[in-house]
């Protein structure tokens, strides 16, 4: 989810739910280590709980990064193991890890070994020509070996040639079976599904079947409502605000962005969803898409916008 779940969108999303976790974009470890690191790092305390995914492979490096992001005080540590964009290939993380549990374990006990919280992982079934039926358990246990507690899977292969990333997160057919035998094979790890998971019904079908998780991206990102709006009801809470309610939430600290030099646009393009399916939807997304990047614009176009909405409802 690079350049999708900054910290305006995490902000954004939690004010649909007080309990999901939610999960930074996967930010590089070296550019932890010798990069911006505040404004790589920086969140708002509303955003708890949230964990912060990594990417990277060397084990001592790694180690750097977890050290250097505690004082920022996220909840979780998650190693990315999953992505198979290019560029993640070219720096040997991402899904080409499923190729060595081995550096994989050794890189989590480094981890582990300074981190302040939980450290987890986000993986792939397999890659290219792999059998998941025996990568898959094998990675498994090589994690839970290495002092990991809690691991999510995507429910796909990645293929690292031939597929875009796009593809890869369409073409590979999903396989939650073997995600569900997984969970039957290792009680004792904490394990999540992720992968065309469309809605909070569906969340709550697959936490029944005996799941610990279920990690949900980009149908958050495009549909929030329908995913987050009512989820923490599963911890036994009655939060479901509707769009409008979101919407006034959201005010104040797009205020505070603004009076910071900040642009509207910044948090509004995370927010294009948040009529998703209602009447009105399409002039509410073209009305921040068209207007939202212009200098000097303010508040006054979501008020707008608003509008609106209220007059289509």
């Amino acid at each position: 989810m690079i350049d999708w779940t900054d910290r305006h969108c995490r902000f954004f999303h939690r004010q649909m739910s007080r309990r999901a976790m939610l999960y930074t974009e996967m930010v590089v470890d070296r550019a932890i280590i010798h990069g911006p690191r505040d404004r790589l790092l920086r969140h708002h305390a509303t955003e708890h709980p949230v964990a912060l995914q990594l990417g990277g492979s060397d084990p001592e490096t790694l180690a750097h990064a977890v050290r250097h992001a505690a004082p920022f005080g996220y909840d979780e540590v998650n190693l990315n193991v999953g992505c198979p964009s290019d560029r993640v290939q070219s720096g040997c993380f991402g899904a080409v890890l499923m190729k060595d549990p081995g550096l994989v374990a050794r890189a989590l006990r480094a981890m582990i070994a300074v981190a302040e919280v939980p450290v987890t992982v986000k993986c792939r079934i397999g890659v290219d020509d792999q059998d998941p039926e025996v990568v898959l358990p094998e990675f498994l246990s090589r994690v839970q070996e290495a002092g990991v507690r809690s691991v999510t899977i995507h429910a796909r292969k990645a293929w690292l040639q031939g597929l875009s990333p796009k593809e890869n997160r369409e073409v590979p057919p999903l396989d939650y079976d073997l995600v569900l035998r997984m969970k039957a094979a290792f009680p004792d790890l904490s394990i999540a599904l992720n992968g065309g998971v469309k809605d909070l019904a569906q969340v709550k079908a697959l936490l029944a079947q005996g799941l610990d998780g279920v990690m949900v991206g980009r149908a958050a990102y495009h549909e929030p409502m329908e995913v987050l709006s009512g989820a923490d009801a599963l911890w036994g809470e009655d939060f479901a605000p509707d769009p409008f309610a979101v919407l006034a939430s959201m005010r104040p600290y797009i205020e505070a962005h603004l009076a910071e030099g900040g642009r509207l646009n910044q948090i509004t393009r995370h927010m294009l969803g948040l009529f998703a399916g209602q009447p009105g939807a399409r002039a509410w997304r073209r009305t921040l898409s068209e207007h939202s990047t212009r200098p000097g614009v303010g508040v006054e176009l979501l008020d707008q916008a608003q509008e609106q909405m209220r007059e289509a409802a």
